[in-house]
């Protein structure tokens, strides 16, 4: 059995998802981090850094082994599986790539887009159009990779379009509109469409505070039009 310590948020989906997509037995462990739940001891046993996800994996041969960090996870699961993630060769690195371009680059800025234009005080208009721009740069980044690939490691869905996925649905916080981007557009509702990606994306939504589960169930993909909660 596999702890998931989870609240819905782009980097948990990863986790979510690469579970139910490997049909691994996991149970969810909530998270409140509005709370702060992330920094109580217990927590930072887990993930010294306390932030989400985190898993504890009870099912080895060295006894309970923890793992964080969201792409660690990935990884993780992925050799623990022999899954979406090719052993060897090209798309092996093309996987392991993106992955790191995603956690080096598209969480951490669009993160910070979205942070400076829906929660900074009035004044930051300078940070808020830095970020949106450097982020209208990397999904142009994505978008050249997906207009050559079917996937971002070529031909087969792997462990990097889980990670980069989630933090696409939330395009418009970020200040993009897909219509810029016909690859990205292309690629994002076949992801989107996957059982297993549906369900990682609403796990615990129901316990989840209004606004969240309005923006976490909403239209925010397809067309770019108003959704609740979007801008």
């Amino acid at each position: 059995m596999i702890d998931l310590y989870y609240a819905p948020t782009p980097n948990t989906w990863k986790a979510s998802i690469m579970l139910e997509e490997c049909g691994l037995p996991y149970r969810v462990i909530p998270v409140d981090i509005l709370a702060g739940d992330q920094k109580k001891p217990d927590f930072l046993a887990i993930n010294p850094n306390g932030r989400i996800p985190a898993i504890v994996d009870h099912n080895t041969p060295e006894g309970p082994l923890a793992v964080f960090e969201s792409g660690a996870i990935l990884i993780y699961l992925a050799e623990k599986t022999g899954r979406f993630l090719a052993p060897s060769g090209r798309a092996r690195f093309d996987a392991l790539g993106w992955l790191m371009w995603q956690m080096g680059g598209l969480g951490p800025i669009a993160g910070q887009a979205h942070h400076f234009r829906r929660y900074a005080p009035a004044g930051n208009d300078y940070s808020a159009d830095r970020f949106v721009t450097e982020t209208t740069r990397l999904y142009g980044v994505l978008d050249e990779r997906l207009r050559t690939n079917e996937w971002l490691a070529g031909a087969d869905y792997s462990i990097a379009d889980m990670a980069c996925w989630g933090w696409v649905w939330y395009h418009r916080m970020h200040g993009q509109n897909l219509d810029d981007f016909p690859a990205v557009a292309r690629w994002f509702p076949a992801m989107a469409e996957r059982p297993a990606v549906q369900r990682g994306r609403l796990l615990g939504i129901e316990d989840q505070p209004e606004e969240i589960r309005v923006r976490t169930q909403g239209p925010y993909y397809g067309a770019n039009g108003p959704a609740p909660g979007a801008d």
